[in-house]
């Protein structure tokens, strides 16, 4: 099997053979769109914020409410719906694997009994029913949420003032793309066809 093209909007061709199809598919589902948001005129500032609470609100310890509560937090803060969903979409995988780390910080901070808790437990119940799981990890899901809310605007702060730099340079180099003049087309000798 060959090495396969992509082509983004930019018309841009880039050959992944040499790529991981983990970077790949990072590339085309996450960076592509937020730079695409760049170039359709979002500043820096709004997409690193939208993509800093994407991030902080993905991870939240409660399965079932980020995509609402970004979708909230979009609108009232008029952020980027588009930003702020892609950043909380890709943090699926970190979402439970945090969620017993928050569990326990909670437990810690709350000095409350460390319970019996584990995600393959947690999942097992969420198979028999959600309104059972809720009620047996009531504490767990307490203690975790709590955890959350401590360290998520600290979070929030530091990867907003990481990515803002980062964005603004992004957002930059295309100003520059687009501000440079288009290669003069070739011209055809006539007696090259013959």
């Amino acid at each position: 099997m060959g090495p396969r093209h992509c082509e983004n909007e930019d018309g841009c061709n880039y050959a992944d053979k040499n790529r991981p199809a983990v970077i790949h598919w990072l590339r085309r589902r996450i960076l592509d769109p937020l730079l695409i948001l760049l170039k359709q005129g979002i500043s820096p500032k709004q997409l690193a914020l939208s993509v800093a609470l994407g991030i902080v609100i993905g991870n939240i310890p409660v399965f079932g409410v980020s995509t609402i509560l970004c979708a909230a937090i979009a609108l009232v803060f008029r952020l980027n719906l588009a930003a702020i969903q892609i950043a909380q979409a890709a943090m699926a995988p970190t979402q439970l694997l945090l969620i017993i780390p928050f569990v326990r910080l909670g437990e810690w901070i709350l000095r409350a009994p460390p319970q019996a808790v584990s995600v393959k437990a947690a999942m097992a119940l969420l198979d028999q029913s959600t309104a059972h799981a809720v009620v047996v990890l009531w504490a767990a899901i307490l203690h975790a949420g709590f955890a959350w809310l401590l360290v998520a605007p600290f979070i929030a702060f530091l990867i907003y003032k990481s990515l803002t730099p980062v964005f603004a340079r992004a957002a930059a180099q295309i100003r520059a793309r687009d501000a440079a003049p288009a290669p003069p087309a070739r011209s055809v000798p006539p007696d090259a066809g013959s």
